[in-house]
């Protein structure tokens, strides 16, 4: 049924949570994964030129250098957990993307026949103010999602 699977990742303890799901639904039905994590793009602030402030090249560089370290480090971390679950994993990092909109444009484009990630189930005013990136794919991916708490 399910081919290969998209595995989401921050490298957050729940986010591990999802990962290790996935990686046991994909060894349990013999599926391939791809295990993705996104990167915010450089935050500016909308104030930035009334403070004086505003990101130059080297700024951006120095960020996005940063934002990928950490993806590499995340990514190598869940892939080792995918070799150890006898699971055969690619790894994929999108930089400069929002994390919903990076996972429901990713998953058709590699063939993923479900999106696996975790959620807090953040209800009421906590979900307002933090937003859900759960929410957001599940709202507007094609492709099935399973949520993980």
């Amino acid at each position: 049924m399910y081919e290969r699977i998209l595995i989401t990742t921050d490298g957050s303890e729940l986010a591990q949570k999802g990962l290790r799901h996935g990686l046991a639904l994909a060894k349990r039905i013999g599926a391939k994964v791809t295990i993705v994590t996104v990167t915010d793009p450089v935050p500016i602030d909308g104030t930035a030129t009334l403070t004086g402030h505003i990101p130059v090249p080297i700024d951006i560089d120095q960020y996005e250098a940063g934002r990928k370290e950490f993806a590499d480090r995340i990514l190598a971390a869940a892939k080792a957990d995918a070799d150890k679950a006898g699971v055969e994993a690619a790894t994929l990092h999108i930089p400069g993307r929002f994390a919903a909109d990076a996972i429901v444009e990713a998953a058709p484009r590699i063939g993923a026949g479900l999106i696996v990630m975790a959620s807090h189930g953040r209800r009421g005013l906590g979900r307002l103010l933090l937003g859900s990136q759960t929410l957001e794919v599940l709202t507007h991916s094609t492709v099935p999602v399973l949520v993980v708490r």
